[in-house]
């Protein structure tokens, strides 16, 4: 792309941008931008008005023009301290680049339309590259005739779109706007893009707690990773709290915690110094005594169990010793260096165990909250593969700790297993069942991926999503599949976008037909807390007509966070 345009014209061009109110003009954008005084990134600077704009306010900008003659006009009307220039552009912003800077904002105004559009990509990814987590990206996008001797290419929102998606930015603002110098053929389009906090803000604190925070017991250890657990496994409870924070179910935080416990407690594995066993834990209460005595098998420590009698008993009296623990321990000395707590609790009422019980979202909620920073919780949910090794580490070398002050030696074996979560089985029996009397009844069954009619010498239940990089055996999960088509076409892949797509209305009537409408009247509701408390955004949906559509629609928002945070190969049918 050449500038020679602007270096030839800038004497003309320059009032004609000066005239322009940068207030007005990026009116749209102004309550978008940090509060406090921030780093920003003016890509195509021109004139400088707008980095001038944005230095009044505070800020410190990196103002980036090729053109020398703009940059001599900018400096001349614009010698504000607050500004430094660089003779930079993209899509190679070497100086930008070098410099080694990270920025709040980067504004692209006017610039989009300069870069041909097989460069737009590598642009996009060095915009992408040079913003801090949380950051904002926003451009304006010229509409209208090109005029080719300015180096002038076509330019859409959906190509801007399609390339937040391909990053990982979300699309939060997109605004049409007329031409501020009354061109009737020109528009804009103004976009601002989000960049996730991508862990790096999270990441030193759970170093810090992971690593070098004091530790009289393993439960900050425990804790810890009870939250990898929930943000991989349990997504669907958390609800937003505000802006910045998710609220979990204390009930859920409990289940996963006496997941983990257990296998340790009955290795005998010390949990803190001078701890011989289950007597030294303070959760280790009657109801945790009663399960290690198998009132009811670690296995059914899950969503959607249902009990009652002497297991109802132990489960609901364990949950409520697992609670205050958390409460009083790891989530009150969890603390940031101000003090406050990172994960602060509220404790329910769940009163006395119930004859009979269904572990849900209200009955997990029943035990209380608690918070999780929001730039928290979106790193346990992009990186919990990393942190829990670095977790189960720790909490490893901590026993080891615990048992040389005790004058005791470790299997490291017995460690590495009881340190093992213990993942759902991977049964597909009841869903083939389903299937076979579906056959057996002569109703005609589908491949979901092919559309072709199914046999039982032909049928097969895949996992929608692959065991392998998400195992999960909810119902929802489960589908008929044609045997070829799964064991050496799909494998271990995801359906892609338009895959999932084409299989929309297959789906949906085995969902239907297998588990929403059989004669087990359980199934249903099995169904229903599976889908809740594994996909995000389904909330509470319990309307029989449009459940299908709306579980539909969180299986494809999974699809999207398994295919961009863990990079699942996509598999097209």
């Amino acid at each position: 792309m050449s500038w020679d345009w602007y270096e030839n014209h800038a004497a003309a061009v320059v009032p004609q941008y000066e005239a322009a109110e940068p207030a007005v003009l990026h009116a749209w954008l102004a309550d978008l931008l940090p509060a406090q005084p921030a780093a920003i990134l003016d890509i195509g600077a021109g004139s400088g008005r707008d980095a001038a704009w944005l230095a009044a306010q505070g800020h410190d900008v990196v103002a980036a023009e090729p053109a020398a003659a703009m940059r001599a006009e900018a400096l001349q009307r614009h010698p504000e301290p607050r500004i430094r220039w660089v003779a930079d552009a993209l899509p190679e912003l070497t100086g930008v680049l070098q410099a080694g800077l990270s920025f709040a904002v980067i504004l692209v105004s006017a610039v989009w339309q300069h870069l041909h559009p097989s460069h737009r990509p590598r642009a996009f990814r060095k915009l992408v590259s040079l913003l801090q987590p949380g950051g904002l990206l926003a451009l304006t996008l010229r509409h209208g005739p090109a005029e080719t001797d300015r180096g002038m290419h076509p330019v859409s929102l959906e190509e801007i779109e399609a390339l937040a998606r391909d990053h990982g930015l979300a699309v939060i603002r997109r605004v049409a706007q007329a031409d501020s110098l009354g061109r009737p053929e020109v528009s804009w389009t103004g976009v601002a893009l989000r960049l996730p906090d991508d862990g790096t803000g999270a990441l030193p604190l759970l170093r810090h707690v992971i690593l070098n925070d004091q530790k009289q017991s393993s439960y900050k250890l425990g804790l810890l990773r009870v939250l990898c657990r929930a943000a991989d496994g349990a997504a669907g409870l958390a609800q937003p709290a505000s802006d910045a924070e998710v609220v979990l179910p204390l009930g859920l935080i409990a289940l996963h915690w006496l997941r983990l416990y257990a296998p340790l407690v009955q290795a005998g594995l010390p949990q803190g110094p001078g701890n011989q066993g289950p007597d030294g834990l303070s959760f280790a209460g009657p109801g945790f005594l009663a399960l290690l005595s198998g009132a009811l098998p670690l296995a059914e420590l899950r969503i959607g169990t249902r009990c009652s009698g002497a297991a109802a008993q132990a489960l609901h009296t364990a949950l409520k010793e697992a609670a205050r623990t958390v409460a009083v321990m790891p989530a009150r000395f969890m603390t940031y260096p101000n003090g406050g707590p990172i994960l602060p609790v509220e404790r329910g009422r769940p009163g006395a165990a119930p004859s009979a019980l269904l572990v849900d979202a209200a009955y997990l909620r029943s035990f209380g909250s608690l918070r999780v920073p929001l730039h928290l919780w979106r790193a346990l949910q992009r990186f919990s593969a990393w942190v829990e090794p670095a977790l189960v580490a720790e909490w490893s070398r901590l026993m080891g700790d615990y048992a040389r002050r005790m004058g005791r030696a470790l299997d490291p074996g017995q460690v590495a297993q009881a340190m093992v979560w213990a993942e759902p089985e991977r049964d597909v029996a009841l869903s083939r069942r389903l299937a076979l009397q579906q056959l057996q009844r002569g109703q005609p069954l589908h491949c979901v991926w092919t559309g072709k009619v199914l046999t039982a010498d032909s049928l097969d239940i895949d996992h929608l999503f692959p065991w392998s990089a998400w195992p999960c055996g909810d119902l929802w999960n489960l589908l008929p599949a044609h045997r070829v088509v799964n064991q050496r076409l799909k494998r271990d892949r995801l359906p892609a976008a338009v895959t999932l797509a084409q299989a929309e209305e297959r789906i949906q009537s085995w969902w239907q037909a297998a588990y929403l409408a059989p004669a087990d009247p359980l199934l249903p509701g099995r169904f229903v807390q599976e889908a809740r408390a594994s996909l995000p955004r389904l909330g509470e949906t319990t309307a029989n007509p449009r459940l299908p559509e709306a579980v539909f629609a969180a299986v494809g928002l999974q699809r999207l966070r398994l295919h961009h945070d863990q990079q699942v190969p996509e598999w097209i049918a």
